[in-house]
């Protein structure tokens, strides 16, 4: 089969394309022919670094979208010809950047009929994120105050969404050329943070969700109400944080995304009733990841770059 690996970490330039043994689904696994496989930051930072990932050669990619070609020992949720989509269990269960990709079953739902394998392809790591950081861990209520940072971004596009369908009131932060963007999203206020403290434009904030961190996160305890949570999708960096959230009366939670198949057929739902839809920013053929890669490293992009299979 079809991949793309890396044998050093790197420029996208270290990404090439080669022929792989097509793997075999092991027990509780299924084996899906890729037809799409979503982009991260999370990508390129273990192309450029390792991150959690330093073992070489490596095929990144945790997004997919596909047909199940084979099912393994066990299991009884899909057959093969099923349309799924999912996310491989994050960061070990890495390798959807090819024309076959195994994991295990309850890391996949049912691809919803309306929505097509690009845009499939394009949701579950960060509607996973959106998803877990607002239902899981904030218990985001109707009514609720919640303020997205990077509101274009992948995870943020569809934090906005979620956050929505939960009946919240939603602020999102963004550059101004972005604005009408995030307000087509369902955002109540955008703020330009280019422009504008977000602390002096916003009070009283049951629930932030950051996935920028380093100042952000730190200046983003500020707006919150006292019984307040801020859920961060990077670590932070201020040794004075944990103070500081106790003196405020505010909590502090760090998240890294898991499989989740309850979490998938949330998303499933939601895509098919057309209340959470990936804004796709470009679609690039497999063989053209590494400029895929490049795009998605100038940080310019709203939404999500997606690659295709076959």
């Amino acid at each position: 089969m079809r991949a793309i690996s890396q044998r050093t970490h790197g420029a996208p330039e270290v990404l090439e394309e080669v022929v792989l043994p097509r793997p075999v689904p092991g027990p509780s696994q299924i084996l899906v022919a890729v037809r799409a496989a979503g982009l991260n930051p999370t990508d390129w930072k273990h192309r450029a670094s390792g991150l959690f990932l330093n073992h070489l050669p490596l095929v990144l990619g945790w997004d997919v979208s596909g047909v199940v070609e084979a099912v393994g020992f066990g299991v009884t949720l899909f057959k093969p010809g099923d349309e799924v989509f999912g996310m491989l269990p994050y960061p070990h269960g890495v390798g959807s950047h090819a024309e076959y990709v195994t994991g295990p079953a309850r890391a996949f739902a049912r691809k919803p009929a309306a929505i097509d394998h690009v845009q499939a392809g394009a949701l579950p790591l960060a509607a996973l994120t959106a998803r877990q950081a607002l239902v899981d861990t904030a218990g985001v209520r109707p009514g609720q105050r919640v303020l997205v940072h990077a509101a274009a971004g992948g995870v943020g596009h569809l934090a906005v969404q979620i956050a929505k369908s939960l009946g919240a009131y939603v602020i999102g932060t963004a550059s101004a050329p972005k604005h009408d963007f995030v307000r087509g999203l369902g955002a109540d206020e955008v703020i330009d943070y280019r422009t504008t403290d977000f602390r002096e434009a916003v009070r009283d904030v049951d629930v932030v969700l950051d996935p920028v961190s380093g100042d952000t996160r730190t200046r983003s305890l500020d707006v919150l109400r006292p019984g307040g949570v801020l859920v961060s999708i990077l670590p932070g960096t201020d040794p004075e944080e944990a103070a500081r959230a106790a003196a405020l009366g505010v909590r502090v939670e760090t998240l890294l995304v898991e499989a989740d198949h309850a979490g998938m057929n949330a998303v499933a739902e939601l895509a098919a009733t057309g209340a959470l839809r990936a804004h796709v920013q470009a679609v690039f053929p497999l063989a053209e990841a590494a400029e895929a890669h490049a795009l998605g490293e100038t940080d310019r992009t709203s939404g999500k770059i997606v690659l295709t299979v076959g």
